[in-house]
């Protein structure tokens, strides 16, 4: 089938996790967008489990035709190849067509700990090797590895508590079981403002203007930068001019005004690049959390 005839059929959007998550918020207002474009239906299916790998798995074995895609987050790509056998190779099976979204994770602690900053957490930790503990949603989760990093970077032992999932984590922070977390903005912000957890800083490589004065780590621990992305791919072999369509009409719609006002306040920052740009982002970023990973010896669940 020509470039020019797609999509002649439905299109649907994978979504490798539970609905009501940033991702499948996202694919849904893409497949709301893509609907008024190209007069055709647009439907996100949401395949969970095997860590992202089982709708990973689906989208990679598909027909290279352009009308199965998915949506999926980072550690899909840069942090489940360490930590056991994948059923496809993501780097190979899956041909990238562009980021989607940076989403702002935060380093936050329970008030009962005394800083009131990352130099102060540090200063704290040091004090105490082993004493405080940090959540994570599971092993080679990216609150595990945002802490983990933190550890390396800062010269910090804390104690890992893993969780099936950030909800019930969170719900240990804020009676002090755990005492810090790292974690999606959206979650955290309404407890910061109640006072019932403490702000210290972003995890991302630059200050969020959303945030205002809110630090990053990296600011007082050089070389931190913990960024985690989505992405929208389509099987590998799917032909250049069907990637180029669906590229221009995604770029169009997550460039709209409205839906980055919508999604900005929850932490979503939207963002696009061209194929080649997004691959060797996430090359790198491989290179990046596999070093990490290795150093901690951080096993699979």
């Amino acid at each position: 089938m020509l470039a020019q005839d797609f999509p002649a059929h439905p299109v649907r959007i994978v979504v490798p996790l539970t609905p009501g998550g940033s991702p499948d918020t996202i694919a849904r207002a893409l497949a709301q967008g893509l609907q008024g474009a190209w007069s055709q239906p647009v439907v996100v299916e949401n395949r969970t489990g095997g860590s992202q790998n089982i709708g990973s798995d689906l989208v990679a074995k598909s027909p290279p035709d352009g009308y199965t895609w998915l949506l999926a987050p980072d550690n899909v790509f840069s942090v489940n190849p360490y930590l056991g056998k994948q059923p496809f190779d993501p780097l190979v099976d899956l041909a990238p067509v562009t980021q989607v979204a940076r989403i702002q994770f935060l380093l936050v602690v329970n008030p009962s700990v005394p800083a009131n900053s990352v130099q102060e957490l540090i200063a704290y930790a040091k004090a105490r090797p082993g004493e405080l503990n940090f959540g994570s949603s599971g092993n080679g989760s990216p609150q595990h590895l945002g802490a983990t990093m933190l550890q390396q970077l800062g010269g910090i032992r804390m104690n890992h508590v893993p969780y099936k999932g950030a909800a019930p984590a969170i719900a240990d922070l804020l009676p002090g079981r755990i005492q810090v977390w790292i974690g999606a903005a959206n979650t955290l912000l309404p407890h910061v403002k109640d006072g019932k957890l403490r702000l210290l800083a972003s995890s991302a490589p630059e200050r969020f203007p959303n945030l205002g004065n809110v630090p990053t780590i990296g600011e007082t621990v050089p070389g931190y930068g913990l960024d985690p992305w989505l992405g929208l791919f389509v099987p590998a072999r799917t032909p250049q001019e069907t990637v180029s369509k669906i590229h221009t009409e995604v770029v169009k719609i997550l460039g709209g005004a409205e839906l980055k006002a919508k999604l900005g306040p929850q932490g979503i920052e939207l963002l696009t690049n061209s194929p080649a740009e997004f691959a060797r982002f996430i090359r790198d970023d491989n290179a990046k959390w596999g070093k990490i990973i290795k150093e901690a010896d951080i096993r699979a669940d």
